[in-house]
């Protein structure tokens, strides 16, 4: 008896002892945690993503503004619409891999009222979501020219 109740004692210890390590009940349990994270994360960051492309159109379209009104102040004689690729001049940089600027009612003179629509490179000019455009008497706006 006292034989076995050692052999017993013996198989327990070794039963605590080789305790390492993870069960696969805790590595499903972390591996579904990180799941749950990622789906979370992800679609924000995207959001995020689609918002700075937004951000960078707007900014464009305001570059663009500027650089009009002061081609217009240095050339107040000048009755045609300016060229977007010769506003250089004036601190605007057309950057088409960024920022796509199309005219829609182009202006004749420096007293005119004109309109130009902006989008993303990364999106199109039918995702209307993210088409803004800027006027001659306003800001940035969400839209296409009217």
């Amino acid at each position: 008896m006292t034989r076995l109740l050692n052999a017993l004692n013996k198989r327990r210890a070794d039963l605590e002892g080789n305790e390492k390590g993870f069960t696969l009940i805790e590595l499903l349990v972390v591996v579904l945690i990180i799941g749950i994270l990622a789906a979370i994360a992800i679609p924000v960051f995207l959001g995020i993503q689609n918002s700075a492309k937004d951000s960078a159109t707007q900014s464009g379209l305001n570059n663009l503004k500027t650089a009009i009104i002061a081609n217009y102040t240095a050339n107040p004689g000048d009755t045609d619409a300016p060229d977007i690729t010769a506003l250089g001049d004036y601190g605007y940089t057309d950057d088409t891999d960024a920022v796509v600027i199309t005219a829609g009612t182009a202006a004749s003179g420096p007293g005119s009222e004109w309109c130009y629509e902006g989008y993303n490179a990364d999106f199109t000019a039918t995702d209307t979501d993210h088409v803004y455009s800027v006027t001659s008497d306003g800001g940035v706006v969400k839209g296409e020219c009217s």
